[in-house]
């Protein structure tokens, strides 16, 4: 039985690859779910991918995450400089988490160099464009097997 991991991310991304390609890109979260579950299935995993602009939402699959998972990749995107109760859910979780920023948030505006998100994640990825998922996908993979 394939080992479970959940893909979360939160709000904006759905215009991954519309808004703001200078910054993020010009390829999808259609691409990013697709390359995301093509590298986890060469890996043994099976990947869970949501998106939502609501942090109730995000919490709530992190909370089924606790039981029908064994890792989480997160890119809570703008949450992740506001949102403990993001951070709370997490720190219920006895699995990996792995944050992932598409772009390098400390090279951004001041605003966005602080995550709470990254005092529960267990490896961090910036900068890294959409690459930073597959990196997240193999990391836990590692750490899964």
């Amino acid at each position: 039985m394939s080992k479970v991991i959940y893909i979360l991310n939160g709000p904006n991304l759905n215009l991954l690859g519309k808004r703001e390609p200078e910054i993020y890109g010009h390829q999808t979260l259609d691409d990013v779910q697709s390359m995301c579950e093509t590298l986890a299935d060469e890996l043994g995993l099976k990947v869970i991918f949501r998106q939502s602009n609501a942090e109730h939402d995000l919490v709530d699959w992190i909370q089924e995450a606790r039981e029908a998972a064994q890792g989480i990749v997160i890119n809570p995107a703008a949450y992740s400089h506001t949102s403990v109760a993001i951070l709370d859910a997490l720190n219920t979780c006895d699995f990996p988490v792995v944050e992932v920023h598409v772009s390098n948030i400390h090279q951004r505006e001041s605003f966005r160099h602080h995550s709470y998100v990254s005092a529960r994640a267990n490896a961090i990825i910036v900068g890294c464009g959409v690459e930073g998922y597959l990196l997240a996908v193999r990391h836990l993979a590692t750490r899964l097997s």
